[in-house]
């Protein structure tokens, strides 16, 4: 009774989430369909950047492939800091389990609130998907067991005033991506360790260390529904605007459920992201099945070509940035998001006071970054920055 006492001081507070988490609907399954049956684990090795990297997309995406972080020195100096986290995603486990209590709901708020300390800004938990697990890595392609029973999933905000001033193509954006990325290896792997020395083997799934598919591990664990762009999960609070790290363990947690917030009916109206795609890789047809997963279709050569081969900035997140769901925590778009999740009649309003308000337009007078490239190991100011035009 003393370890249950002592949990139960530990939680008698009025902490809550950093979002309110607890007004979203919660329902039994994602709101897009998957045939578990007929869904297959996928090969990393497939992605659209290992196969710009083996020249499929053509000789230019292949030189470019390793180009795309140290493009900007800014990504550059974030992705270095996250290769010092390459081999380190599986920690030793204590010989000895740490005095616990039994209960799982205790220890699944323990640990969100251990995610929220390390600085993740949403955190939710599922049963790990045995089909949500690559096949085989996105590196050297070595075939991929991982076992265990729940997933933690952490979202990190790439940062709405950057988002803000960007046209989403232009030379901050490789570095935005980067800073969600390295900051989330370091969340991740430091939640997978601590829960390591408590006795429970964990492992930390970051960046170019993914062993999991992302999108459906954030499905179940109630951060998001899939939308138009291809197969990214939108958040009802901070919409495409960040970058998931995910711990996989066997520490006896609780799992969220999925949530429901009228993206489905909402993508299916708006397309904003498939109007302004730079490359036109997003559809503004309807959903396809594809793996057993109901989603709308994605060109990926076309977004990895963008992303890659993109002459007037580092990379690309258009879609990101024009999203109506990519907006500050204000009382007046809390507001608009509530109308939105909950009033459907009012969704077609939004997307049109979206684009009247000209949000997705950047407001190049709060821009702070600068507009470098390196070439040949030397910096210099590009002849081109980005602005969604003739951009390839």
């Amino acid at each position: 009774m003393g370890i249950v006492t002592t949990f139960m001081r530990a939680f008698n507070t009025n902490r809550t989430d950093p979002y309110p988490v607890h007004i979203l609907k919660r329902v039994d399954r994602p709101t897009v369909m998957i045939e578990e049956e007929k869904t297959k684990r996928v090969d990393g090795r497939n992605s659209g950047f290992n196969r710009a990297f083996r020249g499929e997309f053509g000789p230019f995406l292949q030189k470019e492939r390793p180009r795309i972080v140290k493009k900007h020195p800014l990504s550059a100096a974030q992705a270095e800091m996250q290769s010092h986290l390459a081999g380190l995603a599986d920690g030793m486990v204590a010989q000895e389990k740490a005095p616990l209590t039994d209960d799982p709901a205790l220890i699944t708020k323990h640990i969100k609130e251990t995610a929220y300390f390390l600085r993740a800004d949403i955190v939710g938990i599922c049963e790990l998907p045995s089909y949500a697990v690559l096949s085989h890595g996105l590196g050297k392609g070595d075939p991929v067991e991982c076992h265990h029973k729940y997933a933690i999933a952490m979202l990190i905000d790439q940062d709405w005033k950057s988002s803000e001033a960007s046209f989403g193509n232009d030379w901050i954006s490789g570095a935005m991506s980067y800073v969600a990325y390295s900051n989330s290896g370091f969340i991740s792997r430091i939640l997978a360790d601590y829960i390591c020395k408590l006795g429970y083997p964990a492992r930390a799934h970051h960046s170019s260390y993914y062993q999991v598919v992302v999108p459906p591990i954030l499905l179940w664990a109630g951060l998001g529904e899939m939308s138009r762009i291809g197969d990214i999960v939108v958040n009802p609070f901070i919409g495409p605007r960040f970058k998931a790290a995910v711990v996989t363990t066997d520490l006896p947690l609780v799992p969220d459920k999925p949530i429901d917030f009228g993206l489905q009916d909402f993508c299916t109206k708006c397309k904003k992201c498939a109007r302004e795609c730079p490359s036109g890789a997003i559809s503004d047809g309807d959903k396809v099945f594809y793996n057993g997963y109901e989603r709308w279709p994605l060109d990926i050569e076309k977004c990895s070509g963008m992303r890659i081969g993109n002459k007037a900035g580092a990379s690309c997140g258009v879609c990101m940035t024009v999203c109506p769901w990519n907006k500050p925590f204000t009382p007046f778009h809390r507001f608009v998001m509530w109308t939105m999740r909950n009033v459907p009649m009012a969704r077609s309003f939004a997307i049109w006071g979206d684009d009247l308000m000209g949000y997705g337009k950047p407001k190049i007078e709060n821009k702070w970054w600068l507009d470098l490239e390196e070439v040949d190991g030397v910096l210099q100011i590009p002849e081109r920055a980005g602005n969604r035009k003739n951009v390839r």
